[in-house]
C-alpha cells in the first residue's frame, strides 16, 4: 500500500473562526467524499493558509469530524506578492491502493484558478455536502457526561 497525497484548495469569505472552520469542512468534507477516504487510513494532513487568515486553526475543522488519532498541522504559506488571498490549503496523506492517477484533487471556489486542469468536479450541492458534514460533527460529538460519571464515583476521583 502506497502513502498518496491529496491535494486541495479554497478561498474563505472573512477571517473569521466560523468562515474559516466552515471552508475548512467543505473542502475536507469534498476530498472524502471524492475520493472514499475512510480516517483511519490517514496518515496525517497538512492545512496551511495564507498570512491573511489567522482567526482559526483549520485543523480543528477535521477534530470536529471525528478525526481524533489523525496527525494534523497547520502552517502559513509563503507571503509571495500577488497571490491567491484568504487561500486554504490542505494535503492530506493517504494510505491507499489507488494509482496515483485516479486521485481527485479538489480545487473549489477562487482556488479552482489555481488548478484549472484539477478543477472539473461534479455540479456540486452545496446543502447536500452541509447535510453531510452537520451529520457527521453529530456522529463524532464527544458523548456528553462520560466525564462527568468518572468524577461522581464514589471513592474514585475523576483521571
Amino acid at each position: 500500500m502506497a502513502c498518496r497525497g491529496v491535494r486541495g484548495a479554497t478561498t474563505v469569505d472573512s477571517n473569521t473562526s466560523d468562515e474559516i472552520l466552515k471552508s475548512t469542512r467543505q473542502l475536507l468534507a469534498l476530498m472524502i467524499r471524492q475520493n472514499h477516504i475512510r480516517e483511519g487510513d490517514v496518515a496525517s494532513v497538512i492545512f496551511s493558509t495564507t498570512t491573511d487568515l489567522d482567526a482559526e486553526f483549520p485543523a480543528l475543522a477535521a477534530r470536529q469530524l471525528g478525526w481524533l488519532n489523525v496527525a494534523l498541522m497547520c502552517v502559513h504559506e509563503l507571503d509571495v506578492p500577488g497571490s491567491l488571498r484568504r487561500c486554504l490549503r490542505i494535503l492530506l496523506h493517504w494510505n491507499t491502493d489507488k494509482p496515483a492517477d485516479e486521485i481527485v484533487h479538489v480545487y473549489i471556489r477562487e482556488a479552482a484558478n489555481l488548478r484549472p486542469d484539477r478543477s472539473k468536479l461534479p455540479p456540486l450541492d452545496w446543502q447536500e455536502l452541509e447535510e453531510w458534514i452537520d451529520s457527521h460533527m453529530a456522529d463524532n460529538a464527544k458523548p456528553a457526561g462520560k466525564a462527568e460519571a468518572k468524577e461522581k464515583t464514589p471513592g474514585k476521583p475523576g483521571r
